[in-house]
């Protein structure tokens, strides 16, 4: 019987956690309101700005937990290849040939 309305509590959807977490949402919301009426001043800005910081910390482990619709990858009748295509990355250099008349490996002067 627990175990059944302990089934209730789980967020299963991302539809759930983004509920979960406009309610978050809107408690730090109050309780920022009422830390500035609380603590006037510079201290009241920055426990505000706190609590509405958590919000993003929270919603977002909370997206991160539940785990997002499978891509259907099968279009056709063949399945898709499981080898990875090569990247070429132009930030890597390209190792370049050395001049005949270089005194150095690393220098390219030639006078």
């Amino acid at each position: 019987m627990l175990r059944k309305i302990g089934r209730l509590f789980v967020i299963k959807t991302r539809f759930e956690a983004w509920l979960v977490t406009y309610a978050i949402a809107l408690g730090a919301v109050e309780r920022g309101r009422l830390y500035l009426e609380t603590y006037p001043g510079f201290s009241g800005w920055l426990l505000a700005a706190a609590c509405t910081g958590v919000v993003f910390i929270a919603g977002a482990k909370l997206l991160d937990s539940v785990k997002p619709q499978p891509a259907a990858i099968r279009v056709g009748p063949y399945l898709a290849s499981g080898e990875r295509r090569h990247q070429f990355n132009r930030n890597r250099p390209t190792p370049r040939s050395l001049h005949r008349d270089a005194e150095s490996r690393f220098s390219r002067r030639t006078d």
